[in-house]
């Protein structure tokens, strides 16, 4: 069955005629950016379920999966709704609920509660509650609530911790909400659920950490997020391993709790990510922030499809399939290294990072090295106190660039400035450039980063500049690409180096 239904045209309302034909194509597009909820069993799914597909007086549509355990339904076994690639919406919207998602699966509300979340929004928790319900079906607490349940599942079927410590690690206050969730949202106990272990979205825990299967959204251009990630490696902080078969990103994680050491595999239809030496507690926002960093929920045939009716991209898009937007898995960590490639080549930049790190960064323990010494990374990227007290004597290069460097790491260490992916990207820009040393190329580039913002057009960056040269475009052109524009930033970055011989 084909269906005329573009995943960027579903709005608040959901139509019910076009997301029925979603769901009756089985269509995996739409994974994530909606949830069928079936009246007759009590039970939601995703829209590809391969249930039999039930009748249309029988099911109705929400945003979330917090909007149907509200509504009193469990979630299905069988195509497990809580595994799917997140909904690009989040991503794309600098409205108030997209923002509140995003911050939402960072972990706010367990770290700060509600109030904090309502403070970073710059909103009044009442009035914070009342947007998201009218907008998404359910308020802060009932989304938070829907993303501790997916973190305590996966602890329950991948681990064998015991059930108090992952009521705890999951981010429940008390043993019996714990279970009460666990029952309500899938009509299960949790030792019940246990039993399960689905072999389809985890594989068995080491001995130390966990080991996960994210779903993403095909295609996938691995070899464009490989060379990003390689050439731009910050030596200890993180590595990309070849062993002939297969390459794998290692990375040290700065979360909330402490750091960890991510592992992460990219598989035909699913990225494998291991987790090690990690508190536990940590478990959703890793996920959430490698999620984000490869750009997993990323609606790429909707970004596609558009950009290629522009003849001057069209070629670009078919010639490379599935470009991503490499995110950040640190705001501040992603101004600094931002800054310090200002106007220098990227072997210069790596260069200057990698003094940074080995000067400033923070060691691990030795035993992080998950037995593999001097090939895994073993060290935290600098704090900004630590680079605004000491970043002087270690960054090389024209003392008004250092000095704008330091300057910018003492009010990242301050909070005079809090860049987070709860703020719209025009937001983040407008702060970023207030601040000594960072213009319009480094703003618009972290911004981008940052907030997963689809719709930048980095039209002042050097090898995008001669790219459109290449190709004959004219910089005014970039607006006919809206609202995909750092998709489209990214086909004509990868096009020029490809020119030039990089494995892209």
């Amino acid at each position: 069955m084909s269906i005329d239904l573009a995943p960027e045209t579903l709005t608040a309302q959901l139509d019910f005629d076009r997301c029925y034909r979603a769901l009756s194509a089985r269509d995996t597009r739409f994974d994530g950016q909606f949830f069928v909820t079936v009246a007759t069993t009590g039970i939601y799914c995703r829209p590809s379920c391969p249930a039999q597909t039930p009748k249309p007086q029988n099911v109705s549509f929400v945003l979330t999966a917090a909007a149907a355990q509200l509504r009193g339904f469990r979630a299905c076994r069988r195509c497990l709704p809580d595994a799917v690639p997140g909904s690009p919406r989040w991503n794309a919207g600098a409205d108030t609920a997209s923002r509140a998602m995003r911050l939402i699966a960072d972990g706010v509300v367990e770290r700060e509660g509600v109030g904090g979340l309502a403070d970073r929004l710059r909103y009044s928790p009442r009035h914070l509650n009342r947007v998201l319900t009218d907008n998404l079906g359910a308020g802060p607490l009932a989304l938070a609530r829907a993303h501790r349940a997916t973190n305590a599942r996966i602890l329950v079927q991948c681990t064998t911790m015991p059930m108090a410590d992952v009521a705890f690690a999951a981010g429940f206050s008390s043993v019996r909400q714990f279970n009460d969730t666990i029952r309500a949202v899938f009509g299960l106990t949790p030792t019940e659920l246990r039993r399960l272990r689905s072999r389809h979205t985890v594989t068995p825990a080491t001995a130390d950490g966990v080991t996960l299967r994210l779903a993403y959204r095909r295609p996938y251009r691995w070899a464009w997020m490989r060379w990003f990630l390689q050439s731009h490696l910050a030596s200890g902080v993180e590595a990309v391993l070849d062993d002939g078969t297969g390459w794998r990103y290692c990375r040290v994680l700065t979360l909330p709790h402490g750091p960890a050491v991510a592992v992460i595999e990219p598989m035909s239809d699913h990225v494998r990510l291991s987790l090690h030496h990690m508190d536990m507690r940590d478990l959703g926002v890793a996920v959430n922030r490698v999620r984000r960093h490869l750009d997993l929920d990323a609606d790429i045939d909707a970004a596609e499809d558009s950009l290629r009716n522009d003849p001057a991209l069209a070629a670009l898009v078919d010639e490379a399939p599935g470009v991503r937007l490499a995110g950040s898995l640190d705001p501040a960590e992603t101004i600094i290294r931002t800054m310090v490639g200002q106007q220098i080549s990227v072997a210069a930049a790596r260069t200057h990072i990698d003094e940074l790190v080995n000067q400033l960064g923070s060691r691990l323990d030795p035993a992080a090295t998950l037995g593999e010494a001097g090939r895994m990374p073993s060290t935290q990227f600098p704090t900004p106190a630590a680079i605004a007290e000491h970043g002087g004597r270690v960054l090389r290069g024209p003392r008004r660039r250092i000095d704008a460097i330091v300057a910018v790491a003492a009010a990242l260490a301050d909070k005079s400035v809090e860049p987070h992916t709860g703020l719209a990207a025009s937001d983040l820009r407008d702060q970023l450039l207030e601040l000594p040393g960072i213009g319009p190329w480094t703003a618009n580039l972290v911004a981008m980063r940052v907030t997963g913002d689809p719709d930048i057009a980095l039209t002042d960056d050097l090898v995008v500049v001669r790219a459109m040269a290449d190709l004959g475009i004219e910089p005014r052109h970039a607006d006919r690409w809206s609202p995909w524009r750092s998709y489209a930033s990214m086909h004509l970055w990868r096009h020029r180096l490809a020119s030039t011989g990089a494995p892209v």
